[in-house]
């Protein structure tokens, strides 16, 4: 009877063994990083469905994607458009998994001055993601106003979103383009600091699709030996995004205890994060639509051509 029990009890767990495996995950110190604070919390305590995490949260993607190319990591969240860059690099060494951001970018200003997109004209903007969704999104904007960038209005790049606030709070007269929560984090701590344009309006107004900021990825020898894994890391993802989104108090504990940004930043910031996790069919027809606009805009964007069918994990 005991041996009995014993063969049920293994049987029970073999689908389990089936698909766990060890996974490597890579995010970006903002809204990626903050929709997977509730699994990395429970990954602490050991296996979740049976996956065995590590995770990695970065300030740049340029430490990120040679990660992935390097095989060093196996899931990441990146700019919408670099996964696409990635995958005809590669030669489809990656494929999307999920949508996790949807529009956050902000112009952020000192002082009362700006309006509008034309009242940009004669400043100088500090961003970070150069190459990225915010450079494009930053582009089409300013163009769409008839203004010219390198003429009628400047942009500096800087490496991280960190690196725009101080800019931001230490010149006069600047501009920042500032995704959350790092505008946030800016708006408390210098109350000269204020929000002047929503770049995803104004993207909707003028593209009538949503502006997608990040989107996580795998490789794809990776996920070709453990998809069941990482339909169990969807799953868990999915479950940590609605804590966070849907328990903004504790998700912020966890959010701050990370060092990803400030507990009271985090508490205020989270509602327009607008952090999820679409996955399927759904999200192939959000990015696809998406891609295409950056496409029409810089095939560059986009690595030249427009991603095949094998890009979406459906």
């Amino acid at each position: 009877m005991l041996r009995r029990i014993s063969l049920i009890f293994l049987l029970a767990l073999l689908p389990l063994y089936l698909f766990s495996a060890e996974i490597n995950v890579t995010a970006l110190r903002g809204p990626t990083a903050m929709g997977m604070v509730k699994l990395m919390k429970d990954s602490e305590s050991g296996e979740i469905n049976g996956n065995d995490y590590n995770f990695k949260i970065e300030g740049a993607i340029d430490a990120v994607t040679p990660a992935l190319v390097r095989g060093t990591t196996d899931i990441a969240a990146v700019p919408a458009n670099v996964s696409s860059v990635l995958y005809n690099n590669t030669d489809g060494g990656v494929r999307v998994l999920a949508i996790n951001t949807l529009g956050v970018l902000y112009i952020a200003e000192k002082g009362d001055s700006i309006h509008s997109v034309e009242d940009l004209r004669g400043k100088t903007i500090y961003s970070s993601g150069n190459g990225a969704t915010p450079e494009y999104a930053l582009r089409f904007v300013l163009e769409s106003a008839g203004l010219e960038i390198g003429k009628d209005v400047f942009i500096e790049w800087r490496s991280e979103h960190a690196e725009c606030v101080a800019a931001l709070e230490s010149s006069e007269n600047a501009v920042a383009m500032l995704p959350q929560p790092f505008l946030t984090s800016a708006l408390v701590s210098n109350p000269e600091i204020r929000v002047a344009l929503d770049l995803n309006d104004l993207w909707m107004e003028a593209m009538g699709t949503e502006l997608i900021t990040g989107v996580v990825v795998a490789r794809s020898d990776f996920l070709s030996e453990n998809e069941d894994a990482v339909r169990a890391f969807l799953s868990s993802y999915s479950d940590s995004v609605d804590f966070v989104n849907g328990n903004i108090d504790e998700g912020a504990r966890l959010v701050g205890g990370y060092g990803i940004v400030g507990e009271a930043v985090a508490k205020k910031a989270i509602p327009g994060c607008n952090i999820t996790c679409i996955t399927g069919e759904e999200m192939k027809n959000a990015l696809s639509n998406y891609l295409e606009v950056l496409y029409s805009m810089n095939p560059k964007s986009v690595g030249g051509s427009l991603p095949d069918e094998s890009y979406y994990f459906i």
